[in-house]
Order: C-alpha cells, then sequence, then structure tokens
C-alpha cells in the first residue's frame, strides 16, 4: 500500500483528485484501507475501480470482462463459468461506465490530430433501428469516441463532432467522412473559434483555418459499390492531398474511408449486435453504449497495432519489433496495458472548488493548513 499514489474519493473533501499534499495515510493493512486526514474518511483500495465491493477475485472478473470485450457471447460466458447472467450483465455494464471516464479524462485531450475518419453502423434495435456514429484519427489508429442513438440525423453527427472538436488541437485537421451531408454543417459549425474584438456581447466565432473536408460518395449497384466520388466539401484539394500524405505516409494521395471501416469490422467482431444478418438484438441503448465503450478503451490501450510497431535494431544485424497501441502511439501511455491496468486505473474527481459567499473559519483554516 502506497499512500502517494492515491488521492481522496470524497466528493466532499476539499483536497479530493488531489495527489501530493501528504493527506492520505493507511487506516488498515488488513482490510487494504486509507484515511484522508482533512476529511476523516476512509476507502478502500479499489474505491474508483470496477473491483469495487465485489465478491470475486480480480483475476476472475478481469478474465469475464476480457472474454466480453473481445466479442465471447454473453451465453457461453454463464455455460462455462456458472454465472447468472444478470451479474455478467452489471460486469459489463460497470466496465463500460469506468472505461468511458477512462476515454474521457485520458483520450478526449486537445493534441494534433491530422486526419480523422468518421463513419455510422446501423444496429438493429428491439423497438426499430439504431445509430452508432464513430471517429478515428488515422496516423495514430486512436479511437476518438462514438455516439448512440436513435435516429441517424445531424444531431448525431454534431455530437460526435463535438467528440472529436474536445479531442483536436488548433492545427490543419482533415475529415474523411461518407455522403452524409450533415457531416459538412456539423463540422463547420463545431470549429470554430471566438475573436475576441474588445466589445461587449457575444465574440464572433471564426472558422478553423486549414479546415479540410473530402466526402466520400460510393456509387452502389445491386448492392454492390461500383464506382467512388470524391467531393471537397470546405478547403482545397491541395491542402488534402498535403494531410493525406503526412497522415498516411503513402504515396497515393487518394481519400478515403478505408481505416474507419477496418475498425468498423473490429468493433462488429467485437459486440454480437452489430453483426450482420446474426439473431442478436440490443434491448436497450445504454448497453450499446456501454459495450462500445469496453470495446474501444480496450482497442486504445491493450491491443497492439501491427501497423504501428516499431522496430529495434539489434547487434549482429538482428532486430526486434516493439509493440505499439494506438494510445501509445499518441503519446498518452508509454507501454501497453492490461486489461486489469485499465480496469484498476482510479480516473481522478473533478478539483473542489471554493463555494460563493463567506468561507467559514474552519475552512480557511484547511485551506491555510494544506496549502489549497
Amino acid at each position: 500500500m502506497d499512500p502517494t499514489k492515491v488521492f481522496c474519493h470524497n466528493p466532499d473533501c476539499i483536497a479530493r483528485g488531489m495527489l501530493g499534499l501528504n493527506n492520505i495515510g493507511v487506516h488498515s493493512i488488513i482490510q487494504s484501507r486509507y484515511i484522508c486526514h482533512i476529511c476523516n474518511k476512509t476507502f478502500t483500495d479499489t474505491k474508483g475501480t470496477v473491483f469495487y465491493r465485489l465478491r470475486y477475485s480480480e483475476q476472475f472478473v478481469t478474465l469475464i470482462i476480457t472474454l466480453l470485450a473481445f466479442g465471447c457471447p454473453t451465453t457461453a460466458i454463464v455455460k462455462a463459468f456458472g454465472l447468472d447472467e444478470r451479474t455478467v450483465a452489471d460486469w459489463q455494464c460497470r466496465a463500460g461506465i469506468h472505461c468511458q471516464k477512462v476515454h474521457q479524462h485520458l483520450v478526449q485531450q486537445p493534441r494534433d490530430l491530422g486526419q480523422v475518419q468518421a463513419d455510422e453502423i446501423r444496429v438493429k434495435h428491439q423497438g426499430g433501428i439504431a445509430w452508432l456514429a464513430m471517429a478515428i484519427a488515422v496516423s495514430t489508429r486512436l479511437w476518438l469516441g462514438g455516439v448512440v442513438s436513435a435516429c441517424r440525423d445531424a444531431d448525431l453527427i454534431t455530437s460526435l463532432i463535438e467528440q472529436v472538436r474536445s479531442c483536436a488541437l488548433y492545427r490543419p485537421l482533415l475529415f474523411c467522412v461518407d455522403g452524409f451531408v450533415a457531416y459538412v454543417s456539423a463540422i463547420q459549425k463545431v470549429f470554430r473559434i471566438p475573436v475576441f474584438n474588445g466589445k461587449i456581447g457575444r465574440p464572433h466565432l471564426k472558422a478553423w483555418e486549414n479546415l479540410c473536408i473530402v466526402r466520400v460518395i460510393k456509387q452502389v449497384s445491386g448492392k454492390r459499390v461500383v464506382g467512388v466520388i470524391q467531393r471537397i466539401g470546405c478547403g482545397t484539394w491541395k491542402q488534402a492531398c498535403l494531410l493525406i500524405k503526412q497522415t498516411q505516409n503513402t504515396s497515393r494521395l487518394n481519400a478515403h474511408t478505408a481505416y474507419i471501416e477496418r475498425i468498423n469490422g473490429t468493433f462488429r467482431s467485437r459486440i454480437t449486435a452489430l453483426v450482420r444478418r446474426g439473431r442478436s438484438l440490443v434491448r436497450q441503448l445504454a448497453t450499446l453504449r456501454n459495450g462500445m465503450y469496453l470495446v474501444g478503451t480496450v482497442y486504445n490501450f491493450c491491443t497492439p497495432h501491427k501497423s504501428l510497431r516499431k522496430v529495434l535494431y539489434l547487434p549482429a544485424n538482428s532486430h526486434r519489433w516493439i509493440p505499439m497501441t494506438p494510445a501509445m502511439a499518441i503519446g498518452i501511455t508509454d507501454h501497453v496495458w492490461t486489461v486489469r491496468e485499465l480496469l484498476s486505473y482510479q480516473v481522478p474527481l473533478l478539483s473542489w472548488k471554493l463555494p460563493r459567499g463567506r468561507p467559514s473559519k474552519r475552512m480557511k483554516e484547511l485551506i491555510n493548513r494544506w496549502n489549497l
């Protein structure tokens, strides 16, 4: 037990989610509990993880969630391990919610993306048809997030583009999307920055510079693609070709959506409700959302990508390949995470803010004592 690597999980504590204050101590080694000397609250070492208050061992729970993340059917897990179907569903829900927090904390940070591809997947829902929209950064294969909706409309695309906006720095950016017309208006609406001129009122919003949008429209005849048309929705072909050359490391300067289609195939193989011509249905959209974040986060942090690996040259003209995950390629982590490490990651709470009004005498003493 290392108190220096643990933060307080009490939402009412003024030191919640903060490290380096020396406010955490060991309360019980036998029960693996810590204590915060500011709020005097105790908490276990599994607080904030998927394993919190579970009667099963962490190794067993990790095994089940790993099988779920790689597409093993729930019925097979129930038969093989003698678990209740509701228990497996609860663990999947826990893991999905936890992975969503990890994704929002680590992935949704401003970075230079270069090229982004987005697409939608048609999902069989018990009450009809639902849609799953996702985006990926091409150069690092990083899954940027997804949105689940009952309709394929402008609101779905706008929500997806807002997630991409939270991951992007103000740099030249290329979007490769399909022929859905809502993409162009949503991207131009979201990717704007305020221009302050010193006047009172809402500042004027200016569109990003060097923002390119390429629409890849497929011509279908008899359920087969017979042609592809590329159209510029924003920017110029010269800017688009330059970004394609920088992000795809290829001499073929043609825009396509092959990378997002490839990750769509990964999600279809790991979420049974996305399988084409299958019998599985999604009963609740929340279940699909949790499964999406579980698969996407395991893909980002725990799955080495063959196209990202690097070679390490050794003496005697030998070499060794170093595995790389999308999170390693973009600089979030420095090693391949295990699924247990992902499920054990504790997302810090938002920093405490002084409430409005005059603080009490005790509050002032705590702030001065702990230098908050």
